[in-house]
C-alpha cells in the first residue's frame, strides 16, 4: 500500500482482514448481491474456474466481507469467491458482516482493485470519475485517497474523452494505455479512430503510433505504417523510462555525442503538470 494513502483509507483496507474474534456466519448465496460500486466489469472465467476447483477441494478458506442491505447482503470483498461458489452450486458461503457507509464501500472497491491492478485502464478511469462525481472530490483530493499523483489521475480521466470504439480496444487490451495516451492528444476524433484502427491492424508499438500522430497527413491517402528506423536500444529504454515518469510522449533526438529531449504536452494544464515534475527534480 502506498505511503501516500490516507490514514482513514488505510484503516478501511485493514478492516477487510479477518480477525480471530470475528463472527463468521453462513449466508445463502441467494441473499447476496454484488457491490454496486464495484468498478471491475469483467472477470477472468478461467481464474474463476480454478478458484472453484480449489474451493471444491479445500472449501472457502477466507470468509467474504458483506454489509446488510435493504434485501439481503451486499458483497464488500470476495466477489470472486462468491462467483466460484455459485459455479459449484454451493448453497451458502462463510461471511463476516460489517457496517460500512456508501462512501466507504465505493472507496474500498476502487482502492482495493486499483492497488491490486485488477482493472483495465478504462475501468480505472470510470472508477476515478465515479468517485469524484459521487463525493464531489477534486483530482488532487482523489490522488491523496488512492495514493497516486494528480498527473496519474488526470491521464486516466483523459481516456474517457476518447471515442467509444477506442475505449473498447483499450478495455480488451488490443490498445495499451500508452497507445491511448498518444491518441488522447489528437483533437480530431476521425483522426483518432483512423490511427487507432491502423495501429490495431498493423500491431504498432506505442512509439510507432506516436510517430504516426506526428506525421503530416497526406490528402486522400490512408496513413501508412511509419518506417521502422533502427535505433539505439539504450535510448529506447531511456525514452520508455521518461515516458512513464512524465506520462507523456518523450523523444530523444541524438546527434553524435549530443542531442536533445522533447516532452509533448496537451494544453496549458498539462504543461503546468510537466513543469511541476521538472521543478521537483531540480
Amino acid at each position: 500500500m502506498s505511503k501516500r494513502l490516507g490514514k482513514g483509507l488505510d484503516a478501511l483496507i485493514t478492516s477487510l482482514s479477518i480477525k480471530e474474534d470475528d463472527k463468521v456466519v453462513e449466508i445463502p448465496l441467494a441473499q447476496l448481491r454484488a457491490n454496486p460500486y464495484q468498478p471491475r466489469k469483467t472477470f477472468d472465467d478461467e481464474a474463476i474456474k480454478e478458484l472453484a476447483e480449489s474451493i471444491r477441494e479445500h472449501g472457502v478458506i477466507q470468509p467474504i466481507i458483506v454489509r446488510t442491505a435493504l434485501r439481503g447482503f451486499e458483497i464488500i470483498a470476495g466477489e470472486r469467491r462468491f462467483r466460484a461458489s455459485q459455479l459449484l452450486g454451493n448453497p451458502t458461503i462463510p461471511a463476516v458482516v460489517r457496517s460500512y457507509s456508501d462512501q466507504q464501500v465505493m472507496e474500498i472497491a476502487l482502492i482495493e482493485n486499483v492497488q491490486r491492478e485488477d482493472l483495465n485502464a478504462i475501468e480505472v478511469a470510470i472508477a476515478y470519475q465515479a468517485i469524484m462525481d459521487q463525493f464531489s472530490l477534486t483530482q488532487e483530493e482523489l490522488s491523496l485517497k488512492v495514493g497516486k499523483s494528480r498527473s496519474h489521475i488526470a491521464n486516466f480521466l483523459r481516456l474517457l474523452a476518447l471515442p467509444e470504439e477506442i475505449k473498447d480496444h483499450v478495455s480488451r487490451g488490443t490498445l495499451s494505455m500508452g497507445h491511448a495516451r498518444a491518441l488522447a492528444g489528437i483533437k480530431d476524433d476521425a483522426k483518432k479512430k483512423e490511427l487507432a484502427k491502423l495501429s490495431v491492424a498493423n500491431g504498432w508499438s506505442v512509439r510507432e503510433l506516436e510517430d504516426a500522430v506526428q506525421q503530416p497527413e497526406a490528402k486522400g491517402k490512408a496513413k501508412p505504417k511509419p518506417k521502422s528506423v533502427k535505433r539505439d536500444p539504450y535510448l529506447e529504454e531511456i525514452e520508455e523510462t521518461l515516458r512513464e515518469k512524465f506520462k507523456t510522449t518523450v523523444r530523444i533526438k541524438p546527434n553524435k555525442d549530443k542531442g536533445h529531449i522533447e516532452l509533448a504536452y496537451y494544453g496549458k494544464g498539462d504543461l503546468e503538470r510537466l513543469l511541476e515534475i521538472l521543478q521537483a527534480l531540480a
